[in-house]
């Protein structure tokens, strides 16, 4: 079921509101899109790209991301990221992402996640707290 992953896409886009800011979150002192935003709007649409095609219990996990910001983007502006499964290996999904404002191109990378049982993966971090 995997393999048939490959090659899914999904593209969301998004207005840049005040909460989202380098200056707001933390990243920076400017008023622009911030990178954790932007990296949470390519894990968001990645997530988009999976939805209803994974197993019955089964979900991702982020594992590793590789990006660059090429682009300041300022507040108002619509920003939109498509991905797209590039390859899959075993439980391992490999993304391409890319982001662009209505000006230019914003981002480019890729992101890694891992299908996973949601109930072990919880109950593995849950465990964590009893450490009687």
């Amino acid at each position: 079921m995997s393999e048939a992953l490959t090659g899914l896409s999904a593209t969301v886009t998004q207005t840049v509101t005040v909460e989202m800011l380098a200056k707001n979150v933390g990243s920076g002192t400017v008023s622009v899109f911030s990178t954790p935003e932007l990296v949470l709007l390519l894990e968001k649409t990645a997530l988009v790209a999976l939805d209803g095609k994974l197993e019955a219990g089964k979900t991702t996990v982020g594992s590793g991301l590789d990006v660059t910001h090429l682009a300041a983007t300022p507040l108002g502006m619509t920003v939109k990221c498509t991905v797209k499964v590039m390859s899959v290996d075993g439980r391992k999904l490999t993304f391409e992402v890319a982001a662009e404002d209505e000006q230019e191109s914003i981002a480019k990378g890729t992101h890694i996640r891992f299908i996973v049982d949601a109930e072990k993966f919880q109950a593995r971090a849950d465990a964590k707290l009893n450490t009687d």
